[in-house]
């Protein structure tokens, strides 16, 4: 919670609320753009200053300290083609000409395989630029001074060991990498190749090397893809040949290891089969038919139906017989004789039959067995000859594609071709002195205006009056400016040898403001104090005073800072004479210690030192009857008290007081200190008459833009105060 937050709880109207209330309201919202403008004029010299600076730091750097670079650009088009000599894609076919194959190619160019070659064949590690561990050591630098910190806070680190060949050569890679920049013109399929160094030979020389060296890396990776291709190929043909061998060697043993095989010896035995079973199928309906008819025979015997046994024999002899039987010409035993031997020849007949079947069946199950085995003889050479066929297309495949690949030994082409040679560079690309200066220029301007608006955000003090009541809420009654002269008697002497300067006519309008700040009840005893030691209010209280005496009113000033004691450096004062801790001590009379200063043209009331508690002394009923005495005998009573914020005794004063004037320093004193010593005051329910902004650098003004605002001061500080 702010300061002024705090006020506003115990009583106080805060002054954000009150500064709704004052003559001009201020915005809080937005960027004030004629503000911002106007402060920016007011800076424009040290904005110019800083362009200034930058320019010669930029100047230093670009023609003293600059090592310049010389650059070259080699070009390199990448052949589109779709064409080959014969069809092999894999070996030698094109690059697409799609975003992705050029984005590869940029890549290639600025691989660290390529440039390590480029590196190696130039011999760069032997080269200073690129090999840090060979220049020379110039003495200052700000890695040197860097690491030269870093010793001392950290202590030294434990020595390095020299780096190895391998290092040193990614070292040196790495440094020639960050030399080259590889581009692609928009649309095309030409990359830039360019090359950026300290030596305008050495960027050619690179630049040419490095577009020779990626042609050849495309031939060397062709011709070495037909080596791996021709040798795997080659190894894999011999893997073939062997398989096929072996799986046509397998088919003709299993051939000739079985019986004659094929569909048609398989169809045969599958219709014999099936004939088969259509006669066993025949003899079993008739087994069954004669079984059922021995059985009818058999109950019909057991029965002696002999009309049923006539029936079932379906026999005329049998049939006649019984009709001799049935006439009594044959005996029955005759008919029963005939009919069992009927009988007899149907059982031979049945046990034929079931002879018969039996013999199909056998008959049956050996086809069977012939057809199972034919078939499975019959896959497994299916299978076996197919895996011959195949491994003999596989085989003649691969054996063509051997044949393809040798013929394509020795006659790859590459993918790019160099497009135009680097040229040797007349001028250095870097640095661009001119470029340096203007971007120099800038950033100074830059640099000069954040340094203006921070200083203006970072201000936390007054500098108008405006600014000063806006943000308490309390009249501001005077402006007063800062006097001239090193010490403080000079400032009674200026006042009293120019009555008509700036300063004087400030303190001539404070007065008035003081006077008609009550006009019913004119104040008599008026107050001076401040937040904090050093805002002027004693130069104040003397500069009343004597503003007072020039309208022939008796006035008495009292140093009521006893801890301080500086009325002696504004004049001289007799020696040895008591003051006002001997009136309220009662070893003097109030008219023993009182002393006239001619220079101000006042009575002065002094303080003096005491080991007595200052604050128990102005809260003692002496000090209220030393006021009242005061009173009755002088027209103005002025008192000179301490900062609000160091000492109490100031609230204790206020209490006798009829006008408190609060003295804030002009640029110096923060808000917070401000806000922070009128809710002191109010904590014992003390109000300032008014504000007073004192010490104001009249030129500081003009610089920050008020010196336009203050009448008097414009008119009589051109005359008095400037010169």
């Amino acid at each position: 919670m702010s300061t002024f937050e705090n006020m506003s709880q115990m009583g106080v109207s805060s002054p954000v609320q009150r500064a709704s209330q004052a003559a001009q309201p201020l915005s809080d919202d937005g960027i004030d753009l004629g503000q911002l403008l106007r402060t920016l004029w007011r800076g424009k010299f040290w904005i110019l200053i800083s362009m200034l600076v930058a320019i010669l730091v930029g100047g230093y750097y670009a023609y003293a300290v600059a090592v310049p670079l010389y650059s070259t650009t080699s070009v390199v088009t990448l052949e589109n083609r779709q064409e080959q000599v014969v069809d092999f894609e894999s070996v030698v076919s094109g690059l697409g000409g799609d975003q992705t194959s050029i984005n590869t190619e940029v890549e290639i160019l600025r691989s660290r395989a390529l440039i390590k070659k480029l590196v190696i064949k130039l011999d760069l590690m032997s080269d200073p630029e690129f090999n840090i561990s060979l220049r020379e050591d110039t003495g200052f630098s700000v890695s040197g001074v860097i690491d030269g910190v870093k010793n001392l806070l950290l202590g030294a680190p434990d020595p390095k060991p020299d780096p190895t060949e391998e290092q040193l050569l990614e070292t040196v890679t790495t440094a020639v990498r960050s030399a080259i920049s590889i581009s692609n013109i928009r649309n095309t399929y030409v990359f830039n190749l360019r090359v950026t160094t300290e030596g305008a030979q050495k960027s050619k020389l690179m630049a040419n090397t490095l577009a020779d060296l990626y042609v050849l890396n495309q031939l060397d990776v062709k011709f070495e893809a037909t080596q791996r291709a021709t040798a795997w190929l080659s190894e894999r043909v011999a893997d073939l040949q062997v398989d096929l061998e072996n799986s046509e060697a397998r088919a003709k043993e299993f051939n000739a290891g079985t019986e004659l095989i094929s569909p048609e010896v398989l169809e045969g035995l599958n219709r014999q089969a099936k004939d088969t079973r259509e006669r066993l199928k025949t003899t079993s309906d008739r087994i069954s038919v004669v079984s059922a008819r021995i059985a009818d025979m058999q109950v019909a015997l057991d029965g002696r139906d002999r009309a049923e046994m006539a029936r079932l024999a379906n026999n005329p002899t049998l049939t006649q017989s019984l009709a001799r039987v049935e006439a009594g010409t044959t005996p029955a035993e005759l008919f029963d004789s005939q009919f069992e031997q009927i009988q007899r020849s149907e059982t031979v007949s049945l046990s034929r039959l079931q002879t018969q079947a039996a013999g199909l069946k056998q008959s049956l199950v050996t086809i069977d067995g012939q057809i199972e085995r034919q078939s499975k003889d019959l896959v497994t050479l299916q299978q076996l000859t197919r895996e011959a066929e195949a491994a003999r297309s596989i085989y003649e495949y691969f054996l063509g594609r051997l044949k393809e690949t040798s013929v394509q030994q020795g006659i790859q082409q590459a993918d790019s071709r160099v497009l135009s040679q680097a040229v040797l560079p007349d001028v250095p690309s870097a640095p661009k002195k001119s470029r340096v200066l203007a971007f120099s220029a800038i950033l100074g301007a830059i640099a000069g205006v954040a340094g203006l608006l921070l200083r203006e955000f970072m201000s936390n003090s007054f500098r108008s009056a405006q600014q000063l009541q806006s943000a308490t809420g309390f009249t501001v009654l005077g402006q007063v400016p800062k006097f001239p002269g090193r010490k403080r008697r000079g400032v009674i002497e200026y006042l009293k040898e120019k009555p008509t300067s700036a300063g004087a006519e400030a303190i001539r309008n404070l007065r008035t403001s003081v006077m008609l700040s009550n006009v019913d009840k004119p104040p008599q005893v008026i107050m001076l104090t401040s937040s904090i030691p050093g805002e002027g209010k004693t130069t104040l209280s003397l500069a009343l005073a004597q503003s007072f005496s020039g309208l022939n009113k008796k006035v008495l000033l009292i140093e009521g800072d006893l801890r301080r004691l500086v009325f002696s450096e504004y004049f001289e004062a007799e020696p040895n004479k008591k003051g006002l801790v001997s009136v309220l001590s009662g070893e003097s009379t109030f008219e023993e210690a009182i002393r006239s200063i001619d220079i101000v043209g006042t009575d002065v009331l002094l303080g003096e030192k005491t080991q007595a508690n200052v604050a128990d002394l102005f809260e003692s009923e002496r000090f209220a009857n030393l006021m009242e005495l005061a009173r009755s005998k002088y027209d103005i009573i002025l008192i000179d008290t301490p900062p609000v914020l160091v000492v109490p005794d100031a609230r204790t004063i206020a209490q006798h007081a009829d006008s408190l004037l609060f003295a804030v320093r002009w640029d110096s004193t923060s808000q917070e200190q401000v806000a922070e010593g009128i809710r002191m005051l109010a904590s014992v329910n003390i109000r300032p008459t008014g504000v007073v902004l004192s010490q104001i650098d009249m030129k500081g003004m003009k610089r920050y833009g008020y010196g336009g605002q203050y009448g008097a001061y414009s008119q009589y500080g051109r005359k008095y105060y400037v010169n």
